[in-house]
């Protein structure tokens, strides 16, 4: 076991969204190939939008990815003492001071400032002690006025930045109560986090967060801003990874994707879980950012549904036949046959159950394609899928091969081609015209249901 001790510190805000799984994912991937720890905090400081059940559907969402933690989650509120007696001792050793700027004054700065043409830094006259006595206050940290903070981003490289480039911060409310920048600095710290790994947008937080850090005496973790997602709207930024389960995708397909939204291992695109954990390296993480690209997440999807174990996909579908109105025992026989003639068809498993319920719908009630069967269900075929029916009761044992020989033999024997009889066929089997391999959809249908369908077909049909 390393000493490598990672975090994943969400809001309970809202959902988990992909640029929050995105960094869960790397967080955890980093933990696992340095056997270190993965760790869970709950930012709930934020309580007019904290809620429980959006904590629970987080953990529900990584628990479905697979990324379950280590040790017990940290819930933020809960270490208010300890976020408390840190303020104190800044402001004991002279590091805070009380700020009674208005809002408005502020805002008047940064509006001349802009007006300038500058950046807007604000220069706080309270930290010379020039506050108003008994006006409303926030503690802001005394940020040093010279040198530079300097730190090697294990994935932006090498970042320098002036001191006098940062502004003193707000660290606390006058009641003591934390914000952000300070209190994930006491928390990190609590939990002996030895590597920071977030999104690129807190990148300008870091120099703050390390001077808070060196002023309160505590060692400083190695900090990974990942690359941002590009591409996602806001409609896409609001859709949590429930939205993709419940969009059929497989925890080990959408984990490929997002897993390769910034880090490459070679031209290598398809991933097990536990190949991604052997290969992941922060080192391959890239600078740049990367979009998102929801065909591409399809494609990645439909070649897990292809590697997927058969048991598995059917125990996986059987929710989305639900969905669509079908009512399918676990241990029906037609279930993993009609689940192996879908599985290179299906870019999800909604798609996949979609297209395999004609299987277990009753013959009569089986919905035609009007188009299909206007086309295919004439005079002349339909009395030539009645004859065909006739053959097929002669099959002796109801396999893939035996049905082939039969179909192809009266094929032979009424001077037929089988592109005269196969679109009718599947037409009056699946209801469309398109469908799996016509011989293996009559294997799992079974005898009754191939020559009951066979031999409802009709010209003018629906």
């Amino acid at each position: 076991m390393s000493d490598v001790r990672v975090r994943f510190a969400p809001s309970p805000t809202g959902v988990l969204h992909l640029g929050g799984a995105r960094t869960a994912l790397f967080n955890y991937l980093f933990a696992r190939h340095n056997r270190g720890k993965f760790l869970l905090r709950i930012e709930d400081t934020d309580k007019e939008r904290s809620t429980d059940e959006s904590t629970q559907a987080i953990i529900s969402a990584m628990n479905w990815m697979g990324m379950h933690h280590d040790e017990d989650i940290v819930v933020q509120t809960t270490r208010i003492d300890a976020h408390r007696a840190a303020l104190h001792k800044l402001i004991d050793n002279g590091h805070v001071y009380r700020c009674t700027c208005r809002p408005e004054e502020r805002a008047a700065e940064r509006e001349a400032a802009l007006a300038a043409g500058k950046t807007f830094i604000h220069r706080c006259d309270c930290r010379d002690g020039q506050c108003r006595p008994d006006a409303p206050f926030v503690w802001r940290f005394r940020m040093p006025r010279e040198g530079e903070t300097v730190f090697d981003d294990l994935v932006q490289g090498h970042i320098v930045t002036a001191n006098a480039e940062i502004e003193d911060l707000v660290i606390a409310r006058q009641d003591g109560s934390p914000l952000y920048n300070f209190v994930v600095v006491i928390d990190d710290a609590f939990m002996g986090i030895t590597h920071v790994i977030r999104g690129k947008d807190h990148l300008t937080n870091t120099p703050k967060q390390i001077q808070i850090y060196r002023a309160l005496g505590l060692p400083v973790p190695q900090f990974a801003h990942l690359p941002l997602i590009l591409g996602l709207s806001k409609r896409l930024r609001s859709a949590g990874v429930e939205h993709y389960r419940d969009q059929g995708y497989l925890p080990e397909g959408l984990i490929n994707y997002i897993s390769r939204l910034g880090w490459s291992h070679g031209d290598q695109e398809i991933f097990d879980y536990e190949e991604i954990i052997e290969k992941f390296d922060l080192a391959s993480v890239n600078r740049s950012e990367g979009a998102l690209d929801l065909q591409k997440m399809e494609w990645v999807n439909q070649q897990h549904i292809q590697k997927c174990d058969g048991a598995r996909l059917a125990e996986l579908v059987l929710p989305f036949l639900s969905r669509e109105g079908v009512a399918v025992a676990p241990d029906d026989p037609r279930l993993r046959p009609a689940v192996e003639t879908m599985r290179a068809r299906a870019k999800t498993l909604v798609e996949m159950a979609q297209n395999m319920k004609f299987y277990f719908i009753a013959d009569e009630g089986l919905p035609l394609d009007g188009d299909a069967v206007a086309k295919f269900f004439t005079d002349t075929t339909c009395p030539l899928l009645h004859q065909m029916a006739d053959v097929l009761t002669a099959v002796g044992e109801w396999k893939e091969e035996a049905i082939s020989a039969a179909v192809h033999g009266f094929i032979e024997s009424t001077g037929l081609k089988l592109k005269d009889v196969a679109q009718p066929a599947r037409t009056a089997l699946v209801g469309r015209a398109a469908g799996p391999g016509l011989y293996e959809t009559m294997a799992v249908l079974g005898r009754e249901s191939t020559l009951a369908r066979l031999r409802r077909a009709a010209p003018g049909l629906c």
